[in-house]
């Protein structure tokens, strides 16, 4: 890597009239936030660009050159630079943290807009609904491709396939029910249900018959491993359904 008296690099980056290349403006500030001078040189035109790639032999842009040496395109370079470079095939939990992150803070604000203060009850069953609720739209994105991940492992649609396709339609239909405290006696079955059935099935998959599966919780293109934090979804859903019916029962 250069001294910090000769940090300059060369950038070739395509920026036409309908495209610019997301990849080469990233490569751009990448060897800006690390100190480089940047020639940066535009490839205008599609015959340009195919032009440049058969020159260096290479098949994508934008592509970097520090001193003679060329580094290659954005990943290639965040390796130089000596930074991560996001494995896409890589399982991780970081959807569902993501979303029940943001169904709290949603939870939260709308308690702090009812009651004047964002600590109540009614913002921990909003949290619950919440999070049912965008889990359920992720699912509702490719349900086809939900319901081919589920059958994996879920051990109603195994024996019985629809279920696949209606559990996100079911798991919408509990949270805004919940959400808006209307017809407990459906909403809290409901949620105990699809829960319970949904607990015993990842429980069996991961702690029983020890399966590496990829969990279909937040839709069938994620890379979220089935375990314990995606447990939490179906142990969300028994607590609610059981914590709306005792409301129901006991008049609070």
């Amino acid at each position: 890597m250069p001294s910090a008296s000769n940090k300059s690099a060369i950038l070739y980056r395509m920026v036409m009239g309908s495209h610019v290349c997301p990849w080469g403006l990233r490569a751009l500030h990448l060897l800006r936030r690390h100190g480089y001078t940047v020639d940066d040189r535009h490839l205008t035109t599609r015959e340009e660009t195919d032009a440049f790639k058969a020159r260096h032999g290479v098949t994508t842009t934008p592509q970097v050159f520090i001193g003679e040496q060329r580094i290659g395109g954005h990943d290639d370079l965040r390796r130089y630079l000596g930074l991560h470079v996001r494995d896409p095939r890589a399982r991780t939990y970081r959807p569902v943290i993501a979303l029940f992150a943001m169904a709290a803070l949603m939870a939260l604000a709308v308690s702090q807009a009812v009651y004047a203060t964002p600590f109540t009850v009614r913002a921990v069953e909003w949290f619950a609904s919440f999070a049912m609720c965008l889990l359920a739209m992720l699912k509702l994105r490719d349900v086809s491709g939900f319901a081919t991940m589920f059958l994996g492992y879920d051990l109603l649609a195994r024996r019985w396939v629809p279920y696949a396709t209606l559990y996100p339609f079911a798991e919408a239909a509990a949270g805004l029910l919940m959400a808006a405290n209307l017809w407990t006696w459906v909403s809290a079955p409901l949620a105990l249900a699809i829960g319970g059935i949904g607990a015993v099935s990842v429980f069996k998959a991961v702690y029983v018959d020890r399966r590496a599966l990829k969990c279909a919780c937040v839709g069938g293109d994620s890379n979220v491993p089935l375990g314990f934090v995606s447990l939490t979804e179906n142990l969300m859903m028994i607590a609610m359904g059981l914590w709306m019916l005792m409301r129901a029962v006991l008049g609070v």
